[in-house]
């Protein structure tokens, strides 16, 4: 017996869909990474580059709150000097 309806059923139960419509040169683009072996399948390429969308975005946005920051609170020049002290310290330990 076949489970192959029943598994899908379960595995789109748990995942969104999303449907949308690319250029037939993104499509062949595509095409070609799972030609290559990168990627087993469209599905496949368009969440990894979901993901590397989402976590670009995510990172630049803790950048930018880092940033903020700073610029609300700078540092003071004692904790500029103490962070140039530390890293020619890291450097000069270094086996080079």
């Amino acid at each position: 017996m076949c489970n192959a309806p029943r598994n899908a059923s379960r595995y789109a139960g748990f995942m969104s869909q999303l449907v949308t419509r690319i250029d037939d040169e993104m499509a062949d683009a595509i095409d070609a990474l799972i030609a290559s072996g990168e990627f087993a399948s469209r599905s496949d390429v368009v969440r990894e580059g979901v993901a590397r969308l989402v976590d670009e975005r995510r990172r630049r946005a803790i950048g930018d709150r880092i940033i903020a920051g700073y610029d609300r609170h700078p540092e003071t020049p004692d904790e500029l000097r103490q962070a140039e002290v530390a890293a020619r310290a890291m450097i000069d330990d270094e086996p080079w």
